[in-house]
């Protein structure tokens, strides 16, 4: 149970908790840029002061880049359960700032929004668990687990520093299980529970035609044309039911149980004004399943880009000499990025003609991840998020990838679970990212009941 005077906590201090956001988010601590190194410190210290203010021990821990913050809860019992939240102080670049409405390190309150980079993704998320934990310490309530905090500063370039972080640190984290709010909702009334990410596989193609561009009056007809072959290519890789026709790509995907496909049946969902969200005449995905699981819970082959020939004013007339295709693969459960790119790569080489010389580079990927939404945990997750947001949980399954989840499972053996309370609208890395306060509120209260329902499962 949760004491009342917690509760009462989070409410009488609503209002600081809120200018603790602004202050935070004044903090441009983008992690892309190198001009803002001394921001990002300045930032990760922001937080060692505010975790000290709530009550946890705190401090900046060196890495292989930007720092990361390490927090625990005080007195830590080891006859209690310990859980690790995770989060990131770093924020994506604002640009183009001509887009934004209100400078993007300036908070702007709009009722209950508020403007500002890096405010959804992810401070305001992660501030949210500091503020609950200290409303169960300054009330002069026990926790009723070791709750510590991780919180890195290079999520938005690929965690590379707490890749290496971890790989030493193993031991200071060990936990029963990790909590990330670095995900959304569909909305006030529908929290939910993250329970499966998207994996990626990110390759490029390039196919070599003749040795230079060669005029197409001269020698088109003769020679093949490499752009063409690219297209011939790549349109044959996906048939009219939008199944991609790569020979054992589907091979290990785990099928959505009927419980799954029902729970994710249960948020509402518009197409028309989800088609005018995104600007198209009509949708198209794989038959046979809604947009929801299209989108979340099946895999997918996304040409990215095309490059070939000439882009300048005017035309030109030539047979390129080379043509290349950037492809990112989303991956879902149990499929392996390495087995999906072998697949990929033998396929093209079957049907790729010997007018051209094909070669496939493989990018930096990650697996997908996935955890059991009818297990104990999950269900306690489920519990604190129904009591925070006083609606019933639901369960989703997330379309992107945070590939550092799959690393947690590597080195510390424990599942990560993803509670977050981003809003469909937040414009996370677009300008005019915002938050609502609402959200924030609801979130840190799901976050107080969260530790006494974790607590009790043996």
């Amino acid at each position: 149970m949760t004491p009342k005077n917690v509760l009462d906590y989070l409410a009488s201090n609503e209002e600081r908790f809120i200018e603790e956001l602004f202050a935070y988010t004044r903090i441009p601590s983008i992690s892309a840029q190198s001009d803002h190194a001394d921001d990002m410190k300045r930032c990760a210290q922001w937080l060692v002061d505010r975790c000290a203010k709530a009550g946890l021990s705190a401090e900046i821990r060196k890495t292989s880049g930007y720092p990361v913050v390490l927090a625990k809860s005080p007195k830590q019992d080891p006859k209690k359960p310990t859980y690790l939240v995770y989060g990131h102080y770093d924020v994506q670049p604002p640009d183009p700032l001509e887009l934004w409405t209100s400078p993007p390190f300036e908070p702007r309150r709009v009722g209950r929004n508020v403007y500002a980079r890096g405010i959804s993704d992810n401070k305001g998320q992660l501030l949210a668990h500091v503020n609950a934990v200290e409303a169960w310490l300054k009330t002069g309530n026990e926790l009723p687990c070791n709750v510590n905090f991780l919180i890195e500063g290079e999520e938005e370039v690929g965690s590379k520093a707490l890749y290496d972080f971890l790989a030493k640190n193993a031991k200071e984290l060990a936990c029963k299980a990790l909590v990330v709010s670095d995900t959304e909702i569909p909305s006030m009334k529908h929290p939910a529970l993250c329970y499966s990410l998207r994996g990626m596989a990110p390759i490029e193609i390039r196919l070599e035609g003749p040795d230079r561009d060669l005029h197409s009056g001269l020698y088109g007809g003769a020679v093949d044309n490499p752009a063409m072959v690219l297209c011939q290519l790549l349109g044959s890789l996906r048939d009219k039911k939008g199944r991609f026709t790569i020979p054992g790509f589907y091979d290990d995907v785990v099928k959505l149980s009927a419980y799954e496909r029902k729970q994710m049946a249960k948020v509402p969902f518009n197409e028309a004004k989800f088609r005018k969200s995104v600007g198209v005449g009509a949708l198209f995905g794989e038959a046979g399943y809604t947009p929801d699981e299209q989108r979340a819970a099946r895999p997918t082959f996304e040409l990215n880009g095309i490059t070939s020939g000439y882009q300048g004013e005017g035309g030109k007339t030539i047979i390129p000499s080379w043509a290349s295709a950037k492809i990112t693969m989303r991956l879902v459960p149990n499929q392996s990025p390495k087995k999906i790119i072998a697949l990929v790569k033998k396929h093209l080489k079957a049907i790729c003609p010997p007018t051209v010389k094909l070669t496939v580079n493989e990018g930096q990927g990650g697996g997908p991840y996935m955890v059991d939404p009818t297990g104990p945990l999950a269900q306690a997750c489920m519990r604190a998020a129904k009591n925070g947001f006083n609606h019933e949980c639901v369960l989703v399954r997330g379309g992107g990838s945070i590939p550092i989840i799959a690393a947690f499972k590597q080195h510390l053996k424990a599942d990560s679970y993803m509670l977050g309370f981003a809003l469909p609208d937040d414009n996370v890395h677009s300008p005019d990212e915002k938050f609502s306060l609402d959200a924030y509120m609801a979130g840190m209260k799901m976050a107080v009941h969260l530790w006494p329902e974790l607590a009790s499962v043996k």
